[in-house]
């Protein structure tokens, strides 16, 4: 599969289990967090919509405060399954290009990526907003999605390829966000 430049017509962002029972087991969590926090915001400046999982929340709890509190109007989507692809009601209304991030790397960021790259979708990772408990864990998840056809992208990446350039108002909001 030709992965293709970020549209904000095709896009939508996919933001995987970002929640509190993970925040001491994952080292790099807060990073995680803000950077997924970030995503939401441009996502949302340039009208990309977006779409929030949470793996088991009575036992998990809730999606990190830092992502939530910019969450309005986005109902979070509970799962049992690992793939957010595989939880009921979720839907890319027609989306054809995923920006992926989140944890864990290897399990429920991996599934998701794994079922939606079989149904034709452009997955991007965001590097930079995903992780894991182990390093060795995240490494072989990032390998196993990339060499299934996941293209490599970044946070700033991702949302300065989604804007196209500068002069409107969602850059200057992007350009506050990534500074």
């Amino acid at each position: 599969m030709t992965i293709s430049r970020l549209d904000q017509e095709r896009a939508a962002l996919v933001v995987v289990d970002v929640q509190e029972a993970f925040r001491k087991a994952i080292g790099d969590f807060d990073t995680i967090a803000a950077r997924c926090a970030i995503l939401v915001q441009g996502a949302q400046a340039l009208g990309v919509p977006v779409i929030v999982a949470e793996q088991y929340p009575a036992g998990l709890g809730e999606t990190a405060p830092e992502i939530a509190v910019h969450l309005e109007g986005v109902a979070c989507l509970e799962k049992t399954v690992f793939s957010v692809a595989r939880a009921d009601g979720f839907d890319l209304a027609g989306r054809d290009q995923v920006l992926l991030c989140g944890i864990e790397t290897h399990v429920c960021v991996h599934q998701t990526a794994q079922d939606l790259l079989s149904d034709g979708i452009e997955i991007h990772l965001i590097r930079d907003a995903l992780g894991s408990r182990a390093a060795v864990h995240h490494q072989a998840g990032i390998a196993r999605m990339e060499q299934a056809g996941a293209a490599a992208s970044s946070t700033e990446m991702a949302l300065l390829e989604l804007l196209g350039g500068a002069g409107s108002t969602p850059f200057k909001i992007i350009q506050g966000l990534i500074k």
